[in-house]
């Protein structure tokens, strides 16, 4: 299976600029394509993964992918996709956010392979040296205003109001096309569907200037079938840096999929062959309550964003958490698991010892002491993972979990965490 058709199997080939011609291309030989990412933060979230994977894919087609970090067109803001005008972060922080995601694009790719090896670029070394009369005069003078206003990101901003700053983006993405295909011999630009119109702006800028033939694909942008935004969860967005979205929280994000949604990200974010996706597909519909879709989905993501040991960490932390298991768990491993329940602090000098009653008042696991005692009777409280029988029980120092930590469980799924200091 060549890699359009691949892509064509999994959803992911949205839009392309001549289909037939880039299919041809493509099968001629290797092609030099490239997608860009503007450092909006200082990590890339799962949003960034899609496009990131297609880099992938291509590479592993045998083409060679140029991983365009936006240390110049970071500092504008992209309209794409946005209400509002971005706020403008000072040049240091930018800088800073480049490294780290060069850094975070080099897991994927491969720079060092022998045939088709990954290149990074960074445009800050052609638009921070690109003097304004100049670039006006030989860049400038091939966009009109009208095409620029009918390109969706401009339009839907015209009412709210749209800054010449964020207005000049697509001119500045389409400058990337032209360097990196007079510089690096690229020949297409892939990216999001929300980048189709700097796209084709920037074939059109490199058709203007040198004649040469380029070619644009885009990716599905990545839905949720309740219409929920992908990538956000209720404890915020779910990052690819592990200090900011630990692997369990990653690995729980994608276990969680809706049974929608899970087939249709397996395409999108597995390397699983057409055959086995399609034995899962039957399976799937044979035994949906097995959820072994979203098992296989939430390993190999976890195991391919954090590595195969994060991944095997995470799952046993899943493990113990939902058959109740916690024991098993090593103190790192009961933080990361914990880390955004409802966590309390109690200092030692204060309060060594606590009456059953008195601690699911201070963790919040009951809002009072009848209701806490009807949760005891009905079999509801768990104390380190063992049913709480005796509604006068007293918690002594020696039932903590390595000498500080309580876990209190409220029926199946509320945890609370108590910590002494």
């Amino acid at each position: 299976m060549d890699i359009l058709d691949d892509l064509r199997f999994r959803g992911l080939l949205y839009q392309t600029t001549e289909e037939a011609e880039l299919a041809k291309r493509l099968n001629d030989g290797p092609i030099v394509l490239y997608i860009g990412f503007d450092p909006t933060a200082d990590s890339l979230h799962v949003g960034s993964l899609l496009p990131i994977l297609g880099l992938r894919r291509f590479q592993m087609a045998g083409h060679k992918p140029i991983a365009l970090v936006g240390g110049g067109t970071g500092l504008i803001g992209d309209p794409s996709g946005k209400t509002t005008e971005r706020s403008l972060n000072p040049v240091e922080i930018i800088d800073q956010w480049t490294q780290k995601i060069r850094v975070q694009l080099e897991q994927f790719l491969d720079f060092d392979a022998k045939v088709n090896p990954a290149q990074m670029a960074n445009n800050y070394q052609w638009l921070g040296n690109a003097g304004l009369i100049n670039f006006l005069r030989d860049i400038g003078k091939y966009f009109s205003i009208n095409y620029m206003l009918a390109k969706d990101a401009v339009k839907s901003r015209l009412d709210a109001g749209i800054s010449y700053t964020e207005f000049s983006y697509m001119i500045l993405q389409s400058y990337d096309f032209l360097q990196l295909n007079e510089h690096y011999h690229c020949e297409m630009q892939a990216g999001g569907s929300d980048q189709w119109g700097n796209i084709v702006s920037g074939i059109d800028l490199v058709r203007r200037v040198s004649g040469n033939k380029t070619y644009g694909l885009t990716f599905p942008l990545v839905t949720r079938s309740d219409g929920t935004k992908f990538g956000k969860t209720e404890s915020g967005t779910i990052w690819l840096d592990k200090q900011k979205t630990s692997p369990y929280q990653f690995y729980q994000f994608w276990v969680n999929t809706d049974d929608g949604d899970v087939l249709k990200y397996i395409k999108y974010f597995t390397f699983l062959p057409q055959e086995e996706i399609t034995a899962l597909e039957e399976e799937v519909c044979r035994n949906p309550e097995k959820r072994a879709a979203q098992r296989i989905l939430a390993r190999d993501v976890t195991a391919l964003v954090h590595g195969r040991e994060a991944q095997i960490k995470a799952e046993k932390i899943s493990h113990a958490l939902f058959y109740g298991n916690i024991n098993e768990l090593t103190e790192d491993e009961m933080e990361e698991a914990l880390q955004d329940v409802p966590s309390t602090e109690v200092e030692v000098r204060a309060k060594d010892k606590f009456d059953i009653l008195e601690l699911l008042l201070l963790c919040g696991a009951s809002p009072s002491k009848r209701q806490a005692r009807e949760d005891i009777h009905g079999g509801a409280i768990y104390i380190n993972d063992q049913c709480v029988q005796d509604a006068q029980r007293v918690l002594l120092p020696a039932e903590r979990l390595f000498g500080k930590y309580l876990v209190v469980r409220r029926g199946k799924k509320k945890y609370f965490l108590v910590k002494w200091f």
